[in-house]
């Protein structure tokens, strides 16, 4: 039975009277499996769900999201089916002792695929789960393809897995749409290898929707683990021409680019980035693709809407990869606003210099890069470095230890130029707490 882990406030759910710890029984008067037989069917209409307060009390909760939008209660999060693959480029067998709890778990779970945009490799997928994707129209799905290469796949996956194509035939065939990650490891799933891959994966086109090609991530924490090399500059040039080259073929004879080249990529070759047009949806934003170029975009409107503020001398922190870009925009935003902004790239010392993206930079990198701070200066930190709905680093370390650390205030903003201007500007009005901002700076507002 799913149990009621937050209410909203100010939602129909708490004017119902229901609170944390009480049950939901039934949906539309049959019992739900798991969450996604609640999100499905309140996805498709009106809605009745019953539930079981802890006092033993029933109450009956009507939704219809499209009139009275989210009913407003969080489930307990169900836990994942755990991953049967010993894939050579595993992050969670890089990982040291200490770090935060839920880095360790290794999922590989069709449902949180769907639900929270996952991949998985598939190779775990019963026969009763590929029942339930088709009865409840689970699509899009997101799964890592790595190599359509049997064998090559398998070497990657650390295990015999069943085929990828035929699994992918079926799924298409029934009318689900998939997008595809590839994490390239040079030597073993590059070059024709890549090549041969990207090709099979566009005969199921247009139900794969998209397909990423991401640089393998290697931190220092290698020990007795198989030997992998990292992409070289060389290796990114030509992964990326491939990746064009396809582009432009599949772009003439379908009408969609496909394919597209992580923004690590580019930044490793060297090689100028597409404008945003050429990322078509951003179907696959979450894996670094297109997000640089966004950025670009959302920065020049920045630019233009920021005034002249007033307020304390402001930190910002990045990874060495998006150091030059977001360097050049805060110079232009210092310039425009007359705050003084200080852009720092933080070295990961942690994982190795190998890794150089700031979601993956941990509070004690921080902290040796800026234990200067003078107590009235504000750094502004990405919420990428956070887990998702807390305030814990990667090395276990609250947002609020890391302030008490570096003895200045520390803020969480969402990782866009509007974020950053919303921020001087709440700072300017001299508000106290943690901004948190709607993509592209929609819907910002103060917590308090």
């Amino acid at each position: 039975m799913l149990t009621i882990d937050k209410i909203i406030p100010d939602s129909s759910a708490r004017r119902a009277g229901l609170k944390q710890g009480d049950r939901l029984r039934r949906v539309n008067g049959a019992a739900p499996e798991d969450l996604l037989d609640v999100y499905i069917a309140m996805e498709k209409g009106p809605v009745r769900l019953e539930f079981q307060t802890e006092e033993g009390l029933a109450v009956t909760l009507d939704v219809d999201t499209e009139t009275t939008g989210d009913p407003g209660f969080v489930l307990t999060h169900p836990d994942p089916s755990c991953c049967g693959n010993d894939c050579l480029f595993c992050f969670v067998h890089q990982l040291p002792k200490g770090m935060r709890r839920s880095l360790y778990v290794k999922d590989e779970d069709y449902r949180f695929s769907y639900l929270y945009g996952s991949y998985v490799t598939l190779s775990n997928l019963s026969a009763a789960d590929f029942e339930r994707i088709v009865a409840l129209k689970l699509s899009p799905l997101y799964i890592s393809v790595h190599a359509t290469d049997e064998a090559v796949r398998n070497r990657l996956l650390g295990r015999h897995a069943p085929p990828i194509m035929p699994l992918l035939t079926q799924l298409v065939e029934v009318g689900i749409d998939i997008h595809c990650q590839i994490v390239v490891c040079p030597g073993i799933n590059d070059g024709q290898v890549l090549q041969r891959s990207i090709a099979d994966l566009y005969r199921l086109a247009p139900r794969i929707l998209s397909l990423a090609v991401v640089p393998v991530g290697l931190t220092r924490f290698r020990h007795n683990l198989p030997d992998l090399q990292p992409l070289t500059a060389d290796d990114a040039r030509r992964i990326v021409r491939l990746v064009e080259a396809c582009q432009a073929d599949y772009l003439t004879r379908g009408g969609s680019r496909f394919v597209f080249a992580a923004d690590e990529l580019y930044l490793q070759a060297g090689e100028d980035f597409p404008e945003i047009e050429a990322y078509e949806e951003l179907w696959q934003w979450e894996n670094g693709v297109g997000q640089i170029a966004q950025f670009r975009i959302d920065a020049e409107e920045v630019l233009h809407e920021a005034e002249a503020l007033e307020t304390h001398r402001v930190h910002l922190i990045t990874g060495l990869s998006f150091y030059p870009d977001l360097s050049c925009f805060v110079q232009r935003l210092r310039e425009r606003t007359g705050v003084d902004i200080r852009v720092t790239a933080v070295h990961n010392y942690f994982w190795g210099e190998r890794v150089t993206v700031a979601g993956l930079l941990t509070a004690g990198d921080i902290e040796a890069h800026l234990s200067g701070c003078d107590p009235d200066d504000v750094l502004l930190i990405p919420d990428v470095m956070l887990k998702d709905d807390a305030e814990i680093f990667l090395d276990d370390v609250s947002l609020v230890e890391l302030e008490q650390k570096l003895g200045c205030r520390v803020l969480k903003i969402e990782s866009h130029p509007w974020a950053i201007l919303d921020a001087l500007e709440a700072l300017a009005d001299g508000e106290t707490q943690v901004v948190r901002c709607g993509p592209m700076g929609e819907q910002c507002e103060w917590i308090t």
